[in-house]
């Protein structure tokens, strides 16, 4: 006798086997989901973490990122990854329309979306840009571990900022 699963047991199935160290079996059956429904955004979502942190496949994990949102942009947890692979690739516009989104999306945690924002733009060397976004992250975080962290990045890109100016000096009287 064959056992018929709705669409949600079956994503639940995948995820306790991904959960359980039984990735490809859960990589199965998230490709399963997506062959009979397409539209089912949180399979796209377990499918771009996969793709993103295990298979370091950045443009397939992207594209699951951008279907899960395209389809329920009111996924908060799909922000958090997102965010985090375009930080990791530069991918600054992408970042910034991303970043507007998961502002104003019920449940996103905002201190880690400030965070990458800030992280990219140190990336890029935007220093006051970086602690523009580190503050907000600040102000936003309630995790006692994530408060320090932030605040660890906070005073890196000060030191970076003096630094600079301190270069920029040292430059300028040598000439």
């Amino acid at each position: 006798m064959e056992t018929y699963f709705t669409i949600e047991e079956k994503y639940l199935q995948a995820v306790e086997e991904i959960r359980s160290g039984e990735t490809p079996k859960g990589l199965q059956i998230l490709n399963q989901i997506i062959a009979n429904d397409p539209l089912y955004a949180r399979a796209h979502f377990q499918l771009g973490i996969i793709h993103y942190y295990d298979m370091k496949d950045y443009q397939t994990a992207g594209y699951h990122f951008k279907t899960c949102i395209e389809l329920e942009a009111s996924f908060p947890d799909v922000y958090y990854h997102y965010m985090n692979l375009l930080v990791f690739l530069k991918m600054e516009k992408q970042a910034e329309h991303i970043k507007s989104k998961a502002l104003n999306t019920p449940g996103v945690n905002a201190a880690s979306i400030y965070n990458f924002s800030g992280l990219l733009a140190e990336k890029n060397k935007r220093w006051s840009v970086a602690l523009n976004e580190y503050e907000h992250a600040f102000l936003e975080v309630t995790n006692k571990d994530e408060k320090e962290h932030i605040w660890e990045n906070i005073e890196r890109v000060k030191t970076k900022m003096q630094k600079q100016i301190a270069y920029k000096y040292h430059y300028h009287v040598s000439n």
